[in-house]
């Protein structure tokens, strides 16, 4: 199961501040392409550099709260300000990578892994036209969130529609936004025992 900071953030308190950071679609879209990657990311982490240190706090919590504990770390040692932010950020960044339910994690796909940045577009496509939310309310959820929702959604589908018997050795892996436009015209999914976004963490490049 997802840990709880999928879903609602990471606490960061530093000298009586405290800022909420929200793993969305948003941030992990913005950190993933911050340094090309998130091994990158994690290693910039780690040294704590401060314009990445910035960027992730920025992008993921509330701007007032985010200057007022950039601006009360400006004025304090650095090495106190990383004993506090790195944690949290570590978990932040953590928190960006969508899992599959607990039945689903084995994953059989051949193919070649499927870059974070892709991941987000087809969460956001996911989002947006399949699930029917407003960009802006895909760009706040988290990738779990839309995860979450998308298999739910599947299986109510499943519920209402039914599945074949034949359907282990028909599943796919994930779902793009194309094939799931010609699932809903056509009403029904031949691959409905698994949900759509199946193994997005291992399929995705850590």
């Amino acid at each position: 199961m997802p840990k709880l900071s999928a879903y609602e953030g990471v606490a960061l308190e530093y000298g009586g501040n405290v800022v909420f950071l929200r793993p969305s679609l948003r941030a992990a879209t913005h950190l993933e392409r911050l340094h090309g990657g998130f091994p990158a990311l994690l290693r910039k982490i780690e040294e704590f550099d401060t314009r990445t240190v910035r960027a992730a706090i920025t992008y993921s919590a509330d701007r007032d709260a985010a200057e007022r504990l950039m601006a009360y770390a400006g004025t304090q040692p650095l090495s106190g300000f990383m004993l506090a932010a790195q944690r949290p950020l570590f978990e932040l960044v953590q928190a960006l990578l969508p899992e599959a339910p607990d039945d689903q994690h084995k994953d059989k796909s051949t193919g070649d892994p499927m870059p974070w940045a892709e991941v987000y577009r087809e969460l956001f496509g996911l989002a947006t036209g399949w699930l029917g939310w407003t960009p802006e309310t895909a760009w706040s959820a988290t990738p779990q969130e839309i995860t979450d929702a998308f298999n739910a959604h599947l299986a109510k589908l499943k519920a209402i529609h039914g599945a074949g018997e034949d359907d282990d050795d028909q599943t796919p892996e994930t779902y793009t936004p194309g094939q799931l436009a010609q699932i809903e015209s056509q009403g029904h999914d031949p691959a409905f025992d698994r949900a759509g976004l199946q193994g997005l963490k291992a399929k995705g490049k850590a």
